[in-house]
């Protein structure tokens, strides 16, 4: 049976408002709503007639396009957490009859897109109807499907707007903000911000994925303000450390990682904006956030149970269709708020003492001259008890022996991880996760280039 929404969340519909309000802007062919829908519309009579489609496409505005296409035809809109060719096949073999589509297929479908508004209809969608699949990023295993509902699209896009805007009107901001991102589409994260608000929420939407500093200045500067940049904690650090000047920030959002708080103060001092950390998962799309540079916990979205255990946390809401088990383990204040602990599966036993992956890879990090490191149990997972622990580290000028030395001074000798191996990156994905099977890739990779020696 369908939750009640009760007065929390009511579903907006699909580009509510104004149909020449803008929507897209950047470096192709800007868009209103009305064009935009005409547009999609158009696609939508080209797509083959299937049950799902592979949206692989790396323009914003095209994978935009192709998930209100698939919307129009009541097909489901398929997000692989990779584009590694194996992974992709598996993802088709899971949904038989499926198909790909990608930038070349929707630039020539545009190009005899009918631009009016009047042949243009907003499609009437269930709201329990399953509109897309997301794959979890494989961090901790194998990538794990999580069917979405229109609902809890909906209602997950009305609520980011509403923070989001609550922290624009901080600097009087009242018009319409844009979001430039740095974040892929096909990732959940990406996916709620730069296109399921802009589409739920009137907001504009930028239509690159700017990467590097002077893109990401760049990007900025196509659209107007308020501005909204949305990127990981990885992102921006480099922008931080590239020394690039911004135009005007209104808000920056951050997700996929903790953000620590002397990086947050940093960007809100350099780039003169403040910056909105947001808490979620794959399987709960963003259910809460926080100011990190003044906040250390959280406040959900209203609505959010949160139940607390030691394997992890139960999370429910209305919009949800089930309640989720997250591996995140939360300490909940009487008021809803909330502090993050850890993860089940980030807490180790070794010789009977507990330790988490997390915190031994902060005070890894924490070494002067060290850029980046991650800690991490190289058994197969399963078992919180591990024999041994390993460490990728990133660390020009040091040695492996003198980065444990230190380290021996920080945490349990059970702890120390070994192997430690130098590298010269960690294997992040686009929005600055490990994949466990990268991790286990690189550092057998790394042993055996020592042995070989």
């Amino acid at each position: 049976m369908a939750k009640e929404m009760g007065p929390i969340v009511v579903d907006p519909g699909l580009l509510p408002g104004d149909p020449k309000r803008p929507l897209v802007r950047g470096r192709n062919s800007p868009l209103d709503a009305g064009q935009f829908l005409a547009t999609a519309q158009c696609l939508a009579r080209r797509l083959p007639d299937r049950p799902a489609a592979l949206n692989l496409c790396d323009r914003r505005d095209n994978f935009a396009l192709v998930f209100v296409a698939l919307l129009m035809r009541q097909q489901l809109c398929l997000l692989p957490p990779s584009r590694v060719a194996a992974v992709i096949d598996e993802v088709m073999a899971e949904y038989p009859g499926s198909y790909k589509i990608d930038d070349s297929f929707v630039d020539h479908a545009r190009a005899g897109a009918i631009d009016s508004v009047a042949r243009s209809v907003v499609p009437d969608i269930p709201p329990d109807r399953v509109v897309a699949v997301a794959y979890t990023s494989g961090s901790t295993g194998r990538p794990v499907p999580n069917p979405k509902t229109w609902r809890a699209f909906a209602a997950s896009a009305v609520l980011k707007a509403s923070r989001i805007r609550d922290a624009l009107s901080q600097s009087g901001a009242k018009t319409l903000p844009w979001i430039v991102a740095t974040v892929p589409p096909q990732h959940m994260y990406g996916f709620e911000l730069s296109v399921l608000v802009p589409l739920l929420a009137d907001f504009g939407m930028h239509d690159g994925r700017p990467l590097y500093p002077a893109d990401v200045s760049a990007a900025l500067a196509d659209v107007s303000v308020p501005r909204v940049l949305v990127s990981t904690p990885l992102h921006l650090r480099t922008l931080l450390e590239s020394g690039v000047q911004l135009p005007d920030v209104g808000l920056v959002v951050s997700a996929t990682a903790p953000l620590p708080k002397d990086v947050a103060a940093s960007i809100e001092q350099q780039f003169g904006t403040v910056v909105l950390d947001l808490f979620g998962s794959t399987e709960t799309c963003v259910i809460g956030s926080r100011r990190t540079a003044s906040e250390i916990s959280w406040t959900p979205y209203p609505g959010v149970i949160l139940e607390p255990g030691e394997e992890g946390t139960r999370v429910d809401a209305p919009w949800f269709p089930a309640a989720v088990l997250l591996a995140d383990v939360l300490d909940v204040a009487r008021d809803g708020r909330f502090a993050v602990r850890g993860r089940s599966a980030d807490i180790v036993e070794v010789a009977g003492k507990r330790a988490s992956l997390a915190d031994l890879t902060r005070r890894l990090t924490s070494i002067p001259g060290v850029t980046d490191a991650v800690v991490f149990q190289p058994n197969e997972s399963g078992s919180a008890v591990v024999r041994r622990l390993a460490a990728l580290v990133v660390a020009k000028g040091l040695s492996e022996t003198a980065l444990l030395a230190r380290l021996s001074s920080e945490i349990d000798p059970a702890f120390l991880p070994r192997p430690l191996v130098l590298v010269s990156r960690l294997p992040r994905n686009e929005v600055g996760k490990l994949p466990r099977a990268d991790l286990l890739s690189a550092l057998k990779s790394r042993i055996r280039s020592i042995d070989s020696a």
